[in-house]
């Protein structure tokens, strides 16, 4: 199982990490791509400017393009691909996270895009014209020069919905009975076209059906290292690993990529609920996806989608995020009438006031970990339950508030000189960090389950309620205890 899941690190999918070394040789300096983008959005605020465009562009390979006009609203994006040439507006396109490469192919006349996938490796190709519109797609398939491999393989994936496992699969793999002899499978892979860019797995199927619908059985798997050491004259069936990891077409894409990295995967397969073969997803494919949902992650982390704010004015992000934060000031409102209705003992024991914000602060800290780690495990799938994510923070949050309120109400006894006053304030601090803790979990998984992004939501409600909660506690502690610490 190790040899046909676990990639080897002097093998690669295809050879793109041969054409990333050589791209990599001649990139532009980190710096130079800031510079390339700044100067290409100047120019592209205006009209009529294709020919300074184009001038900003010369010289530059498709990694500096890809890395200047990167996470651009789609628009921008579009107009830059109609003006490269088909060799480096490939590169480009490959270049880019799925949902952008689907954006600036659908902004493409069709014979752009024909001299572009003219160049692409087949199964790149499938894919520029799987992600393109449905009239575009359909023009490109019609014409008589898209082979006929590509052209299934672009309809396979258009069967099924954009980020899902099933468009992002290929059917252009090299299948193997199981009854030939290892030799005759390496005769098979000798055969294959060297410019079919075909992952490192090899997949043993059985075929059924009339052959009219003719389906194929999922048998096993064998790497090309594996198949190489093995003896000739065995059959394949006896060296084909069958223990296999397969997905759904209808799972997420970043599932698919959560799998291939997590568990070090040459290639995914995919399969329906009879265990038949649709396609298979190599690594290298789940390499846009992954970077997609990484930007996702960091974007949510600081509490925006960048997909979403990317499109929008400084005017519709302010009038997505401002309705939470007005909620928060309303809810902070709360807090303060809280510190009102307990004024008379803040002016007996003038010193709690000095504790209050140390209090709101750390416990601001907590809920705002709390609520990071839950978004993040959110966006990679990674999170369980309601209940038992709730029980877990409850007990790291105890567990943090036990130190730091023995912490600060050692501090406040040596300040004040006072044993009650120092327990008021380290009650108090176990409380509103635990009161954080749960906000920090709860909000984001009911922000996402009612719909809403829960990187926006979390923050603001969560500094709220641990503001209220944390102020009643220790001002109502306070005042059932106002004779003996006053």
């Amino acid at each position: 199982m190790q040899n046909v899941t676990g990639r080897d690190s002097g093998q690669d999918s295809g050879g793109e990490s041969d054409r990333s070394s050589d791209r990599d040789s001649d990139r532009d300096p980190a710096g130079d791509d800031g510079e390339v983008r700044k100067r290409l959005e100047r120019l592209l605020a205006g009209k009529d400017n294709e020919a300074e465009i184009t001038a900003v562009l010369a010289g530059k390979d498709a990694d500096s393009i890809s890395e200047a006009i990167s996470n651009m609203p789609a628009e921008l994006i579009r107009r830059i691909c109609a003006l490269l040439d088909p060799d480096i507006c490939a590169e480009v396109l490959t270049n880019l996270v799925p949902e952008e490469e689907a954006e600036a192919v659908s902004g493409l006349d069709a014979d752009h895009v024909s001299a572009v996938i003219d160049v692409m490796p087949p199964r790149d190709a499938a894919g520029v014209i799987a992600s393109a519109a449905p009239d575009l797609a359909e023009e490109m398939l019609a014409r008589h020069y898209v082979p006929a491999t590509m052209a299934a393989d672009a309809r396979s994936r258009r069967k099924h919905a954009p980020g899902t496992a099933g468009h992002l699969m290929t059917t252009n793999f090299v299948r193997l009975d199981g009854a030939m002899s290892v030799a005759e499978a390496i005769e098979r892979m000798r055969r294959t076209d060297p410019f079919h860019d075909m992952p490192n797995n090899l997949y043993v199927v059985a075929p059924e059906g009339p052959p009219q619908a003719r389906r194929e059985r999922l048998l096993g798997a064998i790497s090309l290292r594996d198949l190489v050491m093995s003896d000739a004259g065995r059959p394949v069936s006896e060296v084909m690993e069958t223990d296999l990891v397969t997905l759904p077409p209808e799972a997420a894409d970043d599932e698919a990529a959560a799998l291939l990295s997590g568990d070090k995967l040459l290639a995914l397969p995919v399969t329906d609920r009879d265990g038949m073969l649709l396609g298979i997803i190599p690594a290298d494919d789940a390499i846009g996806v992954v970077a997609a949902r990484l930007r996702r992650l960091y974007a949510k982390s600081v509490g925006g989608d960048a997909e979403a704010m990317a499109r929008m004015s400084a005017a519709e992000a302010a009038r997505t995020r401002v309705p939470w934060l007005l909620g928060t000031i309303v809810l902070e409102l709360g807090a303060g009438l809280v510190i009102a209705h307990f004024n008379e003992v803040l002016e007996r024991v003038i010193l709690l006031a000095s504790f209050m914000p140390v209090i709101s602060a750390v416990s601001g800290n907590v809920g705002l970990q709390a609520a990071a780690i839950t978004v993040r495990a959110l966006d990679t799938g990674r999170l369980g339950g309601l209940p038992g994510a709730l029980l877990k923070e409850a007990a790291t949050a105890l567990l943090m508030a036990l130190v730091c309120g023995l912490f600060l109400g050692t501090i406040a006894m040596v300040w004040s000189h006072h044993v009650m006053l120092a327990a008021v304030i380290a009650i108090s601090m176990v409380f509103s960090m635990l009161t954080a803790g749960l906000m920090g979990t709860l909000i984001p998984m009911v922000s996402r389950r009612l719909g809403f992004d829960p990187a926006t939501t979390a923050g603001p409600f969560e500094t709220a309620f641990q503001d209220v909660v944390g102020f009643a506690v220790f001002l109502g502690l306070a005042t059932l205890m106002v004779d003996k610490i006053s």
